[in-house]
């Protein structure tokens, strides 16, 4: 297997219909930081090792947007530590996510492959699974290297 030419899917870009509620949801849930506010429409976060834009739906588009019932995307995941980590973080999210419009859609659970994790909805209907994976939870991030 050769070495892929890119480092990973650490981009990942939402449409979202009140970009100041999702803007609460992502820096008090996931403690993102701002790393680029271009414009009222557009905010760009990082952890560190990554990089989430939200991009606000044109009030022009929001009476007409109408997400599919069923979302496309499945999930995006936020990589944790260790399942010590996903409990820590459950308990640290569960008492407030409905308050700042989001829900918990699956509590913690241990998967066949060695995984563990929960799932969380953030308030546009975008499910995050908070992930324990026994390969990357172990790599070591450096600044610039993997």
């Amino acid at each position: 297997m050769s070495v892929p030419a890119h480092r990973g899917l650490r981009h990942v870009a939402l449409r979202v219909t009140n970009l100041s509620r999702s803007r609460a949801f992502y820096e008090q849930l996931l403690s993102m930081k701002v790393v680029w506010e271009p414009d009222a429409d557009n905010v760009y976060f990082s952890s560190g090792t990554d990089n989430l834009a939200l991009h606000q739906v044109a009030p022009g588009e929001l009476a007409a947007y109408r997400p599919p019932g069923a979302q496309l995307l499945d999930h995006v995941g936020v990589i944790v530590e260790s399942p010590q980590a996903v409990d820590r973080l459950y308990r640290e999210i569960a008492p407030k996510i409905q308050s700042l419009g989001g829900a918990i859609a699956k509590e913690p659970k241990q998967h066949r492959d060695g995984s563990y994790s929960f799932y969380f909805a953030d308030p546009d209907g975008n499910i995050i699974q908070a992930l324990y994976e026994p390969t990357i939870s172990r790599l070591e991030w450096v600044k610039g290297k993997r």
